[in-house]
């Protein structure tokens, strides 16, 4: 069962995303927040799974509450709720250690999925579209000659086909694929990958690629569909 806590200023967006998710039998909301502040003592209080958080909120918005929370709950993820699309907020809260964003819009079983994928551990929906964001976002902000960080170095031959292949876009399967590895080999590779550079998730891998200078806004093709 994965355990949520819905944080979003306006009521009536609540009581629709809790009637969604508490139509999923294996989704349970845990409570509400109505600002930042109270997202975070109920995070606290409540340990839940999964913080579906809002941005523009009162008291203290959603992106210094979602630092807040992965600083001090690094086991609960947060999922960014959003009117805007590809925009700063979204790149400042992903950069904050949220697990993804999805935008308000979205129908209930995106949501649904998104809060499992989520919960799970995995970055939100298909990693193509988290490094789609992170390059258009990457694209607009300015950048200083980057310097490799001394982890990298840490990472194995193999371990370091993995991590590019992984910055732009590619699942699981489609590095399996491409690597001719078994899945559970990609899956320890990955494990060891975050490890051994002290990140959290696929998103935050994306962000730490772009802003070490280990891929450029606008390398690479994407995955191939086979």
């Amino acid at each position: 069962m994965t355990s949520v806590l819905i944080a979003d200023d306006q009521a009536l967006v609540r009581v629709g995303l809790r009637k969604i998710l508490e139509a999923e039998p294996e989704t349970t909301v845990v409570g509400e927040a109505a600002d930042g502040q109270d997202a975070i003592a109920e995070t606290r209080r409540l340990r839940p799974d999964v913080v579906l958080m809002d941005i523009r909120m009162p008291v203290l918005d959603g992106i210094e509450a979602t630092r807040r929370i992965v600083e001090r709950r690094p086991d609960t993820r947060v999922l960014i709720l959003t009117t805007f699309g590809l925009d700063g907020y979204v790149y400042d809260a992903l950069r904050a250690g949220a697990s993804g964003f999805m935008l308000k819009d979205a129908s209930p079983e995106e949501l649904a999925a998104a809060v499992r994928i989520v919960a799970s551990g995995d970055a939100l929906l298909a990693p193509a579209v988290t490094r789609s964001v992170i390059e258009e976002f990457a694209r607009q902000r300015p950048t200083v000659e980057p310097v490799p960080p001394p982890a990298v170095a840490e990472l194995t031959p193999r371990e370091r086909e993995v991590f590019d292949l992984l910055v732009r876009g590619l699942s699981n399967p489609e590095i399996c694929d491409r690597l001719v590895v078994s899945e559970a080999t990609t899956k320890t590779h990955v494990a060891r990958i975050l490890q051994k550079l002290g990140l959290r998730d696929r998103v935050q891998t994306v962000i730490y690629a772009y802003e070490t200078g280990l891929i450029a806004p606008g390398a690479g093709s994407g995955p191939d569909r086979r």
